[in-house]
């Protein structure tokens, strides 16, 4: 059985001073029934690992490159990110596939470090709100699907998170429908990719203005798995019903 996941995606937020957030959430949830990940920004990576060790808080990094080490300046390897305490990393964020031109081979590559790294490489995907008008949705996930997702994934190294890019941060969010939709045509597509024992244990998050008065209805979706949040997991005010909501959900 999947296991549940609430992934907080602090972004480019926080100074030291936001690891008392950090704290307030390790103390609020000691023995949770789900899986709780936090992926601060790299400057707090380190120490927020040392913060949550022996906790049931996982951290994890927002972004890796490809390579392994390298003249990449302003870049962090997998591997780095893990020897800083790391044991998830995002990937594929419409953010970084907007902002910086990613690809989805790109992200592919950014994913087969990831798991070489022994870190857990929660791959994100969406459509545009043009792409969503246009009927696309479903045609666009089939395509990042197919070029993002490495051939050795399985439901031990690998996290999907739908996001559709129009709901980021808009306080608009689709459908308990469109998500169903979406999560379905995913798990059915990983299935059909990977055999049912893998595809159906690849945990599958929704994110996209994920808030605690929303989030009881989407975790009551068939193949919602969790979420992966972004504003609201900036205070443990905020994050800590979305976690409870998940827990009642499991």
């Amino acid at each position: 059985m999947r296991r549940k996941l609430a992934a907080g995606n602090w972004k480019m937020n926080g100074t030291r001073a936001a690891l008392l957030e950090l704290q307030a959430v390790i103390s609020a949830h000691a023995d949770p029934s789900v899986n709780i990940l936090i992926c601060p920004p790299a400057t707090l990576l380190r120490e927020a690992a040392i913060l949550a060790e022996g906790s049931a808080i996982s951290i994890g990094g927002q972004d890796c490159h490809a390579e392994v080490s390298g003249a990449h300046t302003g870049d962090i390897s997998a591997a780095m990110l893990a020897d800083a305490g790391a044991s998830h990393v995002i990937l594929g964020h419409s953010e970084r596939r907007e902002n910086h031109e990613e690809s989805s081979d790109l992200v592919r590559a950014k994913a087969r470090a990831a798991h070489a790294a022994n870190l857990i490489a929660v791959i994100c995907m969406g459509e545009s709100l043009a792409e969503r008008e246009a009927a696309n949705t479903l045609d666009i996930i089939a395509g990042q699907l197919a070029s993002s997702i490495p051939d050795a994934t399985n439901a031990g190294n690998t996290v999907i998170a739908y996001e559709p890019i129009w709901a980021i941060g808009t306080g608009l969010t689709p459908t308990v429908e469109q998500i169903d939709e979406v999560h379905d045509f995913i798990r059915q597509s990983l299935i059909a990719r990977f055999g049912p024992e893998i595809g159906d244990g690849i945990p599958l998050l929704y994110g996209g203005s994920v808030k605690p008065g929303n989030a009881a209805e989407i975790f009551a979706t068939d193949n919602v798995d969790g979420a992966l949040v972004g504003g609201a997991s900036l205070k443990q005010s905020d994050f800590s019903p979305i976690i409870n909501a998940l827990e009642e959900s499991a």
